[in-house]
């Protein structure tokens, strides 16, 4: 075989495995961007039903508060809120369709919301982190975004 063959192959396995790459990116990605910027901080991989969550330490009443939410059609749903303490800033009375239950650390688990979130975003805390939590894996977005940045959340098509 000459060298002219062999390159030809090569470069016919090198165009395979980028289009084999390129098919197994494409897809939804959970899109964290600056929200003055727009410039991607992150993508995550998700499907239809797929849930992830942020929790921080609330502001005011100084306890843990988890907001969970739902790929559904391709939009970001907000599904429960998850709270360890009453105080200014957390939602007090339950609205129509809400439930409250109570999970075994005592937590107070509100869900029912079944919202649409167009333009969910969050402003990382400079006292405590914000966590996103994405299939099981735990994101300081401290670290990805840094402090007092504004963080939007989108659900995004991504070609390659």
């Amino acid at each position: 075989m000459g060298k002219g063959a062999v390159a030809a192959i090569i470069v016919v396995i090198i165009a395979a495995i980028l289009t084999f790459s390129a098919v197994c990116r494409r897809g939804w990605y959970l899109t964290l961007r600056d929200g003055d910027t727009k410039e991607v901080y992150a993508r995550y991989r998700v499907e239809e039903g797929d849930e992830f969550s942020v929790s921080f330490i609330h502001s005011v009443n100084k306890s843990p508060l988890i907001d969970v939410y739902q790929i559904r059609g391709h939009a970001i749903y907000v599904v429960r809120t998850i709270y360890y303490g009453f105080g200014a800033g957390v939602q007090t009375e339950l609205e129509d369709g809400q439930t409250l239950a109570y999970g075994e650390d005592g937590a107070m688990i509100v869900s029912g919301f079944d919202r649409e979130m167009p333009h969910l975003s969050y402003i990382v805390g400079t006292v405590s982190d914000h966590v996103l939590t994405v299939h099981g894996k735990e994101i300081s977005l401290r670290e990805v975004c840094g402090r007092n940045s504004t963080v939007e959340f989108t659900c995004e098509f991504r070609q390659y």
